[in-house]
């Protein structure tokens, strides 16, 4: 068999292998929970990361506000049962006068919130 031959046949073995690979992926992810595929996405999120913001507010206004927050995670019990801790916690830049910029001065902090006495909203950062 001339060299070319073996080279074109090589290309399709890996095309099919590819298409095959492919198709055995998207069976898997169909196959999967709705909560499986939320953590998929979620992890995928995670990877790409977001430019979110956390606010702290009590009776109606913003108490701290946190810059540059990937993600907000919820802590899961250390003891193996992986039940979910009543608080979320992250990391973010607190942004000490409140203009949605990382001024000088203003530092990467690590931060909890309470699932039962916190108010808090996550959203993406609006001046970008």
């Amino acid at each position: 068999m001339p060299l070319r031959k073996k080279i074109e046949r090589g290309y399709k073995i890996i095309k099919v292998t590819k298409v095959v690979l492919l198709g055995l992926s998207f069976i898997g992810i169909n196959s999967c929970t709705f909560e499986t595929r939320n953590q998929i996405s979620r992890s995928i999120q995670n990877w790409t990361g977001t430019n979110g913001v956390v606010d702290v507010l009590s009776s109606g206004k913003v108490m701290y506000r946190f810059l540059n927050v990937e993600k907000l995670t919820t802590a899961a019990s250390s003891d193996g049962s992986q039940q979910a801790r009543p608080y979320r916690f992250g990391y973010g830049v607190i942004d000490l006068n409140q203009n949605y910029k990382a001024d000088i001065g203003e530092k990467k902090v690590y931060f909890e919130v309470s699932e039962y006495s916190t108010q808090y909203l996550y959203y993406e950062n609006p001046t970008d």
